[in-house]
Order: structure tokens, then C-alpha cells, then sequence
């Protein structure tokens, strides 16, 4: 009983009837807001592990960002992560969250394909690839299709085969024995298709950016519909990034 009141409190009801205005607990770490308040910028940029932080003016990049918190923790008056899992976009400049800007993260519609609203705008089938990713954003996606999110209710749909599907969604960094997979699983995919980047590793290698372990040259063939930051994404941001890109506002 003390458990299961303990998860209620955490994680409030488990069934979530609109995913589009649901609250997240208060320990969720979403889109961060960096105040002007002048801080050792220098002691800053070199506390982030992966360079996710620049300065003059200091700016977070979350498609690099591990939402580890160490940035808020050390400089509380600089930075704070609000509970916002709205965090997706088409156009990976948006992901750079600047000081003294507290613009949301969206997805910008004029620079959306015609064809994504005309075709999947009501049905959406995905093939995921893991393209040696660590399963936490594995795991999230798959929770975005549990009983609690319920992201079929919106025909979007993880299908077997690339055959069937009408986009791909890269879970990982893309390592170099993966690279070939992808590559076939993207040109088995009918088109027209999307390409959706899920997770920091996806999105720019994360703590693996620059290894020789991986090989990204897929990503600079083709361009990318929808970046999903977040390590790992949460299943709100996944399922909202993704009626963001696919329904007309």
C-alpha cells in the first residue's frame, strides 16, 4: 500500500487522458531557463561533460544536453529546468536555449513537408532503429505506446518492417557496424518518409561525439523532420513532438 501510494505522489495516476496538457512531476528536468545574472562563465562552460553549454552569451544546447542538472545545481541563480516536455523541433537551431530568452521550444510549421500533413497526419507508422543506442530511449518509446500514454490513439504506430512503415526513428549515436543497417533500413522504407532523431545520442553522438566507434555520415545525406531531445526522451515529449509535426495547427 505504501508503495503504491509512493508512485501515485511520484508519478500521479498512471492513466493520462490528454498527453497534450499533462503534468510531470516536479523532478522531471524539461526545457531549461538561463537568467542574466552574471555567473564564472568560464567555470560553467567547463563543468558540461559534453559541451552542451557556450558562452557569451551562454546558451544550452539540448540536442547535446544529458539533463544531468549539475549546470542548475552549481549555478541555481543561472539556470533552472522547468518541468516544459514540450521540447521538439524541426529545425535543430531551436534547440539552443539562450540566456535571458524564454521562448518555447517548437516546431515550426512553415517548414514542415506538405506531404507530412497530407499523408500522415492521421496515421503514422514508424520502424525504430537502434543504432547502438543504450535502451533508455528504447524503453521510452516503448512506454509512449503503453496503456498510460497511449500514442495509437492518434494512429501512431511502431511497425515490424521498414516496409510498412512511413518514417524511421534512430535511437543512438550511430555506431560504425550500425551505419550499414540503418542505411538499408532506411532505403527499404517506401517514400515519401520521415527521418525523426530520438535522444541526446541521436541527435549529436552525446558523450560518444567524436569517438571513432561511430560513424554519423547517414545523417549528413539526408535531412531530419524532428529532433526529440532528451536523455532519455520522455514519452510526452516523443508523443507531442510528433502530433507537433504531423498535425496542422
Amino acid at each position: 500500500m505504501f508503495n503504491n501510494l509512493k508512485i501515485l505522489y511520484h508519478q500521479g495516476k498512471q492513466f493520462i487522458p490528454d498527453v497534450t496538457t499533462a503534468k510531470v512531476p516536479g523532478i522531471f528536468r524539461g526545457r531549461p531557463v538561463i537568467t542574466t545574472v552574471k555567473v564564472d562563465e568560464k567555470e560553467l562552460n567547463e563543468l558540461c561533460p559534453v559541451n552542451a553549454i557556450s558562452v557569451n552569451p551562454v546558451c544550452i544546447d539540448l540536442g547535446k544536453c544529458t539533463f544531468c542538472g549539475e549546470c542548475a545545481m552549481r549555478f541555481p541563480e543561472k539556470i533552472q529546468f522547468t518541468a516544459d516536455y514540450k521540447i521538439s523541433a524541426n529545425e535543430r537551431e531551436s534547440l539552443i536555449i539562450k540566456e535571458g530568452d524564454d521562448k518555447l521550444v517548437e516546431v515550426n510549421p512553415e517548414k514542415v513537408r506538405r506531404e507530412i500533413h497530407s499523408l500522415f497526419g492521421r496515421s503514422l507508422k514508424l520502424r525504430q532503429v537502434s543504432a547502438g543506442g543504450d535502451n533508455s530511449c528504447e524503453w521510452e518509446l516503448n512506454a509512449a505506446n503503453n496503456v498510460q500514454f497511449d500514442m495509437g490513439r492518434f494512429g501512431i504506430e511502431f511497425v515490424a518492417s521498414p516496409r510498412h512503415a512511413d518514417g524511421i526513428v534512430i535511437t543512438g549515436p550511430i555506431t560504425e557496424n550500425m551505419a550499414e543497417p540503418l542505411q538499408i533500413c532506411y532505403d527499404a522504407t517506401p517514400d515519401p518518409k520521415i527521418i525523426v532523431l530520438v535522444g541526446t545520442d541521436a541527435i549529436s553522438g552525446g558523450i560518444f561525439a567524436g569517438s571513432a566507434a561511430i560513424d554519423r555520415s547517414f545523417l549528413d545525406k539526408y535531412p531530419v523532420d524532428l529532433y526529440i531531445p532528451g536523455n532519455p526522451a520522455h514519452p510526452l515529449t516523443i508523443i507531442n513532438g510528433l502530433l507537433d509535426l504531423t498535425r496542422k495547427s
